[in-house]
């Protein structure tokens, strides 16, 4: 399953920031893990908007460990979609 960084570039005391989101927390765990993104800095943990907020050069090595970039609406969706399939499985 894959992980994905969107296209957001927002300003965060003086670095651009993205979205970093995987189908799976054990996906998006084990990638942190390769960028060296401390794992304390997850947000919306156990929720279908589960993400970290990571700067640029993270990014960039999250493209080569193999994440997809996406749009950030693309990546609203998918946050959606794993949002309706959990509602699905209760």
């Amino acid at each position: 399953m894959p992980v994905y960084v969107d296209s957001w570039n927002a300003a965060y005391k003086g670095m651009l920031m993205c979205h970093l989101i995987a189908d799976t927390k054990e996906e998006l765990l084990s990638m942190v893990d390769a960028i060296n993104v401390q794992r304390k800095w997850i947000q919306d943990e156990g929720k279908y908007s589960e993400h970290f907020d990571i700067c640029l050069s993270k990014k960039k090595l999250a493209i080569q460990n193999g994440a997809i970039e996406i749009s950030s609406k693309d990546l609203v969706r998918k946050m959606l979609a794993k949002k309706s399939n959990a509602s699905h499985q209760d």
